[in-house]
């Protein structure tokens, strides 16, 4: 697995390390236990289902992602939404279908200058990283 994160030169890229050590720390910190999933929860957003993570590390870009759409991307914007209170966990499914729109045009509508027209673009994707999570009472998202 490991050899697959090196580049051709044989040292592995800043990204995978990251998400590498950002596992391991995890997992050592938190003593492999679901403690790391309630850590990530509150009363509006319930934790992740059992042997899922509060970590995305589902994908590393910024490649255009649109209604419809299923796979790496999709699950990186809906774990990223799930993370800021957008989305609940339990809408992770790497499907980019009603919900995942509308939890992207909230995010969006709370993040000028980005329009909220649902297509999560490269700046999209700049604010999803580095945004922290929404405090918003009531949740952004409808309740399930």
């Amino acid at each position: 697995m490991i050899r697959k994160m090196l580049s051709p030169r044989g040292t592995a890229g800043a990204p995978a390390l990251a998400a590498v050590a950002l596992a391991a720390a995890l997992a050592a910190g938190l003593g492999g236990s679901t403690a790391s999933a309630a850590s990530a929860s509150d009363d509006y957003n319930p934790p992740p289902p059992p042997g899922s993570s509060p970590v995305c590390a589902f994908y590393d870009g910024d490649g255009p992602t649109l209604y419809g759409e299923r796979g790496e991307r999709v699950s990186q914007v809906q774990c990223m939404l799930a993370n800021r209170h957008y989305l609940p966990w339990s809408a992770l499914d790497g499907t980019f279908g009603p919900q995942t729109l509308l939890a992207v045009q909230r995010f969006q509508a709370d993040h000028p200058p980005l329009r909220p027209d649902g297509l999560v673009t490269a700046a999209t994707w700049s604010a999803l990283w580095h945004a922290g999570p929404s405090r918003t009472t009531p949740p952004p998202y409808p309740s399930a």
